[in-house]
């Protein structure tokens, strides 16, 4: 029994380890360009942190782009949860596990603490189970309690494969021409109201669609 547990450990961390490596030499095959990633660059040499968001089903590049800077990620609580939270851990990630539909609360809370004291924070705000590429409020809420500029990014590449998933899960072929496109910083006022607030995610949801769209157009 004790025999049959070393071996699903061991052959959980060889399958752990290829997807990771698997990952890193993908994206760094791509012939990325990007747009307005001044942005990015002006808040990372002043060493502030911010609330960093974008799709689900685009996340693979997004994800591998923030490695290794100090960045607080939320990952479900799902099967799927659990690889993406192995993977993010060796990309130096601080994890956090809940969804809006399991420990949202608390999850958003400890993501919260990271932002405010620690860290910049990554979500996917139509995560985890859809609706597709909808907005829902964690990140905008995110950035509201924590004071933090939200930025939004677009990811598209020119040759790729979309899973049958809820988000259509893309996987760029290797070497492909990438774009990735950054938002102008956006700052949502602590004093907001409800009806406000859902006026600014509404907001947001619509420019992460147009910056979607203009990423994958090629």
């Amino acid at each position: 029994m004790q025999k049959d547990k070393i071996k699903k450990v061991f052959l959980r961390k060889i399958g752990q380890y290829t997807l990771f490596q698997a990952a890193n030499l993908l994206c760094k095959s791509l012939r990325i360009s990007f747009e307005n990633k001044k942005v990015i660059d002006k808040l990372e040499n002043e060493n502030k942190k911010f609330v960093f968001a974008f799709w689900h089903g685009a996340m693979l590049l997004p994800w591998y782009l923030q490695r290794y800077k100090n960045f607080a990620g939320l990952t479900s609580k799902s099967k799927d949860g659990d690889l993406l939270a192995r993977v993010l851990k060796l990309w130096k990630y601080q994890v956090v596990r809940g969804s809006s539909t399991e420990g949202g609360d608390i999850a958003l809370g400890i993501l919260l603490d990271f932002a405010k004291n620690i860290s910049s924070i990554s979500i996917t705000p139509d995560g985890p189970t859809g609706p597709y590429r909808k907005m829902k409020a964690g990140a905008v809420i995110a950035a509201k309690k924590s004071g933090l500029p939200l930025i939004l990014v677009g990811v598209g590449y020119k040759n790729k494969k979309n899973l049958k998933s809820w988000d259509k899960f893309t996987i760029p072929k290797p070497f492909t021409k990438t774009k990735v496109i950054f938002s102008d910083p956006i700052f949502v006022d602590k004093n907001l109201g409800y009806d406000e607030t859902s006026a600014m995610i509404e907001k947001c949801d619509k420019v992460l669609n147009q910056i979607q769209t203009k990423a994958e157009t090629f």
